[in-house]
């Protein structure tokens, strides 16, 4: 009986069986996970294992002197080397005659006589003179300093002395000091009143003299233009609609083969080695551990510490500085506001300096222009006649005939029979699994009526 493999069986070139890397261990049909070994001999248990008596492998190391003699050393033989000869060079020797560095450039070029350009701009005169600047300014003479006479400082010129007596625990402030009350000073601070001027003030500007209030017109305001809805009807003929009339003709029959539905009737294998081999476990919910409840204290707590009942209140008097104020420097003088710049600043009357323009060397016409051209002068108008279009009409040619829509694909086309790859099942049609190989192909034999009855058999087993 011939026996087929998944690769013999692919007819479309994508199916090939699992190859094994060696045939060293065959793979039978039966998977164990177990081998020989321990099938036959079980472990048992409260058994320790015995000490083995075998020596331990460890390493002994050579005692006499390590001989450095290698095979490559024995073997190879050292030759001579030589140095390679160099190539000689030829001596470079310069050829005789003068080298013509003569171009066509040089040959075809005219050289022409150029001027250096005149610049037509003026230069510019600097009106400077050598003398030197001898005046005074109105800043300086009119600015006057101030008489200020320094201020004679206050405070007693009293060397320090120090104490001849050992220092004690308390100091001299504690033991000296006599609280004699506080002594009231005169302020010298002047009141901060504002002086007001008798004079009325000026409140006329030069933009309230000069400005002259025109009257504004009304700005234009454009009317908005009311919509007017056109009474002729919208024109929604295209040329597309105009122009295009379909020819009688029938619907073109489709050349594209029936899609066939490939498909089994045996029933789906929904078991799965996850769903044979679990074992649910039973789970138990987590303990939650219950905390303990704050019970608050029920005595008085006491919040007094050593610094509040040791601390010791002194009754003590502010520091009174020895530091004179500050007295303002006072002028009988009045103040003047006036500067230079209000009083001594005339503006001048700067003139724009015109711009440096060359002369123009044609003169310009005086007249009015003619704008008379030689074509308004001879032109002659004549009445157009309109052009003869000999463009024949854009008009689709009908015929009475019958459409020819028979093309080579669909007269030469042969629909083919779409067959299904028997290597794409996992136990091909009409085939039961033989054996493995040592390579790891899959051998199937062709179903005889002794498989056939057979298989209800095993179904329902298997149920």
């Amino acid at each position: 009986m011939t026996r087929l493999c998944i690769c013999e069986m692919c007819n479309c070139g994508r199916h090939r069986c699992t190859h094994q890397p060696t045939a060293l261990y065959k793979k039978s049909s039966q998977t164990n996970v177990l081998s020989e070994y321990s099938e036959k001999y079980p472990a048992y248990k409260g058994h320790t294992r015995p000490k083995s008596l075998k020596p331990q492998l460890q390493y002994k190391a050579h005692q006499d002197t390590m001989d450095r003699t290698t095979t490559f050393r024995t073997d190879y033989i050292p030759y001579e080397v030589t140095r390679r000869p160099e190539k000689l060079l030829a001596e470079y020797k310069p050829k005789p005659g003068e080298i013509d560095l003569g171009t066509t450039y040089k040959q075809d070029f005219n050289p022409y006589e150029v001027q250096p350009f005149v610049p037509y701009r003026p230069k510019e005169r600097v009106h400077a003179t050598n003398a030197k600047l001898d005046t005074v300014p109105t800043y300086k003479e009119d600015f006057r300093q101030w008489e200020i006479s320094r201020r004679e400082l206050t405070k007693s010129d009293t060397p320090y002395q120090p104490p001849a007596t050992k220092f004690g625990n308390s100091t001299t402030f504690q033991d000296d000091f006599v609280h004699r009350g506080l002594v009231p000073r005169e302020s010298y601070k002047p009141p901060n009143i504002a002086k007001l001027s008798d004079a009325p003030f000026e409140n006329t500007t030069s933009n309230k003299l000069s400005y002259i209030p025109h009257p504004l017109e009304a700005r234009y305001v454009k009317p908005p233009v009311e919509y007017k809805p056109s009474n002729q009807p919208f024109q929604d003929l295209t040329t597309h609609r105009q122009d295009y009339q379909g020819l009688p003709s029938q619907l073109p029959k489709s050349c594209k083969p029936e899609a066939l539905k490939a498909a089994s009737n045996k029933p789906f294998q929904s078991s799965t080695e996850f769903r044979d081999s679990f074992q649910p476990w039973p789970v138990y919910l987590p303990q939650v551990q219950k905390s303990v409840e704050y019970m608050s204290p029920t005595e008085h707590m006491d919040l007094t510490t050593t610094s509040h009942t040791d601390y010791i209140k002194h009754q003590i008097q502010p520091f009174v500085s020895a530091k004179p104020f500050s007295l303002p420097s006072k002028s009988s003088v009045p103040f003047q506001g006036n500067t230079t710049m209000r009083d001594d600043f005339q503006p001048w009357a700067a003139q724009r300096q015109s711009m440096i323009r060359k002369q123009e060397e044609m003169q310009r016409a005086s007249g009015k222009m003619e704008d008379l051209t030689t074509f308004r002068a001879h032109f002659i108008q004549h009445e157009a006649q309109p052009s003869f279009s000999f463009k024949p009409q854009n008009a689709p040619l009908r015929t009475d005939a019958p459409l020819q829509n028979d093309t080579m694909y669909r007269t030469e086309f042969t629909p083919k029979k779409i067959s299904t790859c028997l290597a794409s099942f996992e136990s091909p049609p009409g085939f039961v699994f033989d054996n493995y190989d040592d390579r790891g192909h899959r051998f199937f034999r062709k179903m005889t009526s002794a498989d056939k009855i057979e298989a209800p058999k095993e179904m329902v087993l298997t149920a």
